[in-house]
């Protein structure tokens, strides 16, 4: 169960932030360079919550099933 919590919260993280760089791009139209662009996106903690929440998905990814089986010997 707290799986399925983690992968919505995972997901909903990811793709809040990667709406928000999409909406960023926009800056670049009014004369930001690329570089200009990737600094700012460093900065703003929508645009992080990508990494945060990729991170979470792999973490789900490549744990075992339950973390507690091994108290059950």
């Amino acid at each position: 169960m707290y799986k399925l919590f983690f992968f919505f919260l995972g997901f909903s993280m990811t793709t809040f932030g990667l709406v928000y760089i999409i909406i960023y791009l926009n800056l670049l139209t009014f004369g930001y360079t690329f570089i200009d662009y990737i600094k700012f996106i460093i900065t703003r903690y929508e645009c992080l919550m990508t990494v945060l929440g990729s991170i979470i998905l792999i973490v789900l990814i490549y744990t075992k099933g339950d973390i507690f089986n091994d108290l059950y010997l």
